[in-house]
């Protein structure tokens, strides 16, 4: 199946998208889940079918449940999110691949430290004026300067799941 996305702008709908991580802690024992609540962005479809775009997430608005663990995630030995307000991915290229998903490539910012990153999304949703794409991804938190670490308790990569609604924007 292959579906065509109408060109134009897009813009994300926070109410209807999530954005969560997972990592293990305390040796493989644990995982811990967390959701953004504060989730952003637009997007712009061109004519050739190329989009770019952003998508932004509030750093001090991760909710792992737990308030002790969340204030230390927005601290500076993570997030640093007095410093580093938002988390972005910068969309420099889309392209279409076997009807329903697309190579996404951009820019991942955390930390004010900027990465390249690739993500093969799904649009699991496409209709009047609205569209839902899904990706699950992996990410080095030490490579975005995320390196506290104590006792050797945290290790591996941290996996991020979106699922993002974007309305059209009339023109």
């Amino acid at each position: 199946m292959t579906v065509a996305v109408e060109t134009g702008l897009w813009q994300v709908d926070p109410a209807a998208s999530a954005v969560t991580l997972r990592h293990k802690t305390f040796w493989g024992l644990v995982t811990v889940k967390g959701t953004f609540a504060a989730v952003a962005g637009q997007g712009e479809v061109r004519p050739d079918g190329s989009a770019t775009g952003t998508v932004t997430l509030g750093a001090a608005s991760l909710d792992t449940k737990h308030a002790k663990r969340d204030a230390h995630l927005r601290s500076a030995h993570f997030f640093d999110a007095d410093n580093h307000p938002e988390i972005t991915f910068t969309v420099q290229g889309a392209e279409l691949r076997d009807g329903d998903t697309a190579q996404v490539t951009g820019q991942l910012t955390v930390r004010g430290i900027s990465r390249p990153q690739t993500v093969t999304a799904r649009l699991v949703e496409a209709g009047a004026g609205g569209l839902t794409l899904e990706a699950e991804f992996t990410v080095d938190r030490e490579q975005f300067g995320l390196g506290w670490n104590q006792l050797g308790m945290i290790r591996g990569l941290t996996t991020v799941t979106t699922a993002l609604r974007f309305t059209h924007t009339p023109s």
